[in-house]
């Protein structure tokens, strides 16, 4: 079990309450929710099938049938999520030359998750791989290494921890409407993260690809760990949030420290494992900022190791510069036919 961490990240100043708002037309308060750029990235990255489509298009995948072979996904389902990814920007269908097919092909927003998914990848290897080897090994071409890309500070270029950081509202901060039935649905089927070849990134989705979970890790970045605490600032079911701390729990995000007796109460600590989740958190808020945030971010980073703003960058730990997919390469300890999908071949 990881070792417990009390650390969170600092704020500059008080942030937004919840508020509880009366619905219009309605009777009852209608939850609203942070402003979130990593919660706006988590939607589109939490539904499990449109995961694994953008992971397999990062392998080299553009056809629906190649999809529907890598994934055995149902042709309705499939049809579904492409037609979403196409209409969501992070996918454009293109004609191919003297066919009737047509390819699905990342655009430059699509392609921009990539670092986010090597943020999650790494993580995945470090604390989720139960002592096997990683399912495959970062070749960066740039510089010709295998590659463990850290996120780093776009300022002074060092790996990022959560108590070197201080935020503040941005321009987008606020709340708005909770979309409706989050606080009431169960955690879906996380196994199916892992459907197709192996993969780290799958596994870190299983533990925070919910966007309950996600959201509850969140609160104790702010700082938030005590139950009451967290219920009040989410307006979560008391049975959704205490099925969420236990998976989190059992899982070795958190650790759970009595502060109270007669009732016994316990609040809610990140493990070191948890607070190794901040960089994969920072750089999916980087990629929600700079798609779907329509220039409001709404935090502001501050790095207080070298005093100045940031945004996260995923960086090669051997030459420093930025990690894109066009320049990576890979070793694979499996064989991707043998999961009826397509590439990356491995290299030697």
């Amino acid at each position: 079990m990881p070792r417990s961490a009390n650390a969170k990240i600092q704020r500059e100043r008080p942030a937004a309450r919840p508020v509880l708002s009366k619905a219009r037309g309605a009777g009852k308060a209608a939850r609203t929710e942070r402003n979130c750029s990593v919660a706006r990235t988590l939607d589109v990255v939490s539904d499990a099938w449109a995961f694994l489509i953008i992971r397999e298009a990062f392998f080299g995948t553009q056809t629906f049938e190649a999809f529907r072979a890598a994934l055995g996904i149902p042709r309705a389902t499939l049809t579904d999520r492409l037609r979403k990814l196409t209409r969501l920007s992070i996918f454009r269908q293109v004609a191919t030359p003297g066919s009737q097919r047509r390819e699905y092909r990342l655009t430059k927003m699509g392609f921009d998750l990539y670092p986010s998914f090597i943020a999650l990848m790494q993580f995945g290897d470090r604390w989720l791989t139960a002592g096997k080897a990683p399912p495959l090994t970062l070749v960066h071409m740039t510089c010709g290494c295998e590659s463990h890309p850290y996120v780093a500070c776009s300022s002074c270029g060092e790996k990022l921890n959560a108590r070197d950081v201080k935020y503040r509202d941005g321009p987008g901060a606020g709340r708005r409407p909770a979309k409706a039935g989050r606080n009431t649905r169960r955690a879906s089927d996380g196994s199916r993260f892992s459907l197709g070849r192996p993969s780290s990134v799958s596994r870190a989705l299983e533990i925070i690809g919910d966007k309950w979970s996600f959201m509850v890790v969140r609160e104790a970045f702010f700082g938030n760990r005590r139950y009451d605490k967290i219920q009040s600032e989410l307006a979560i079911a008391p049975n959704i949030l205490t099925d969420r701390l236990s998976r989190l729990v059992a899982s070795g995000v958190f650790h759970r420290r009595l502060y109270q007796n007669a009732p016994d109460r316990y609040e809610y600590l990140l493990t070191d494992m948890g607070l190794d989740l901040y960089g994969p958190f920072v750089a999916m808020l980087r990629w929600g900022d700079r798609w779907l945030a329509a220039n409001k971010p709404p935090l502001a980073l501050k790095h207080l190791t070298c005093g100045h703003d940031f945004f996260a960058a995923v960086i090669c730990d051997h030459c420093k510069k930025p990690i894109i997919a066009a320049d990576m390469k890979y070793k694979l300890t499996y064989d991707p036919k043998a999961f009826g999908a397509l590439g990356p071949r491995s290299i030697s």
